[in-house]
């Protein structure tokens, strides 16, 4: 069945309709809520008297990234419940269904390459990921210009999970800001999600989060989680931060916010991204060293065909290496510690 009713499970549902459902559907809460299911994976909420504020909350671009696939679930099932109500506008998307069912992180091609039109930059190259990207962009503006824009403020977070461990275990990327300034408001809201260290994009990228930020003017962030882990694995003690907070979020309820004090986190900026041109690329450290893990400058950190690529800096550490990725695409993000611009 693809037409959703609010007593199923909602990524169940999702997953039992991987690309699309038969129509759309709405239906009204007890409490007043709106409900509208726009897409597999894509469930709205309005509730009756709202703030100014307007939510995205996607997880599963990555299928195999259950840990927040499966908190977002928690949240739609808590507000379809009545045990979580809303005073905020929010959107929940799940991206990637399909891949969730195979436990991979794509079917044919990583969707958080293919957002800000990326999707069709590559003539006569055509699959239900770049499909699902472009669906994805169109919904996330549906939903901010539905809003209006008179006074409205506007956040997305984007919760994903890593392939490896990481130094410190929950991080987020910052997308880059162009002429804005960093919010020291959303840093504080990430440190009450547990999440301290935080990476500064310095340029345009075709992540989701950069889309909904560039184009939308939202308050946008990369989450990591914490590690992959298959579905019904993860101990969601370990989210149980981001969990009160983002509920706290959409309901209004005072968040807890520590005052802002840089000394909390930790900052860093990328320094250069190395990117993959061949199937002979491989790194020089083993698979189970962790994210922000740094190495001595001269150090040999990959090679391929007659290119070595070295630490060219004292600090300089690794972020989302991956030697499996198709060439052509980044296989790691260098970064150093900074400071927030002023």
């Amino acid at each position: 069945m693809s037409v959703y009713s609010p007593e199923q499970d909602f990524l169940a549902f999702s997953r039992a309709n991987e690309w699309s459902i038969e129509q759309p559907s709405g239906f009204t809460l007890d409490n007043g809520t709106g409900v509208e299911v726009w897409d597999t994976g894509v469930i709205a909420f309005v509730p009756a008297q709202v703030t100014s504020h307007d939510i995205i909350l996607s997880c599963g671009v990555h299928g195999n990234e259950t840990g927040p696939i499966e908190l977002c679930n928690e949240f739609v099932r808590d507000i379809l419940d009545g045990k979580l109500v809303l005073s905020t506008r929010v959107l929940f998307i799940f991206g990637n269904p399909a891949s969730m069912n195979i436990g991979e992180r794509f079917v044919q091609e990583n969707m958080n390459r293919l957002f800000s039109g990326a999707h069709s930059q590559a003539p006569g190259l055509s699959n239900h990921e770049r499909i699902r990207a472009k669906k994805l962009e169109s919904y996330v503006q549906r939903f901010y210009l539905a809003g209006g824009d008179e006074g409205r403020v506007r956040t997305h977070y984007d919760l994903h999970t890593a392939i490896r461990g990481s130094k410190n275990e929950k991080f987020a990327v910052y997308p880059y800001q162009k002429e804005r300034k960093h919010s020291t408001l959303q840093l504080q809201i990430m440190l009450a999600c547990g999440v301290n260290t935080i990476l500064l994009s310095n340029s345009p990228t075709t992540t989701f989060s950069y889309f909904s930020c560039d184009q939308f003017g939202a308050d946008a962030f990369t989450v990591e989680l914490g590690k992959v882990r298959p579905f019904g694995q993860n101990d969601m003690t370990r989210f149980i931060e981001v969990k009160q907070t983002l509920k706290a979020l959409l309901s209004g309820r005072d968040m807890g916010l520590s005052p802002y004090d840089e000394a909390d986190f930790n900052l860093f900026k990328v320094s250069r991204a190395i990117d993959k041109h061949d199937d002979s690329f491989e790194f020089y450290f083993a698979d189970d060293v962790v994210n922000f893990t740094s190495f001595p400058r001269g150090f040999l950190l990959a090679s391929e065909k007659d290119t070595q690529y070295k630490i060219i800096e004292e600090g300089e550490a690794i972020v989302f290496p991956n030697a499996n990725v198709a060439n052509g695409n980044r296989a790691v993000l260098m970064v150093v510690p900074t400071q927030l611009p002023t």
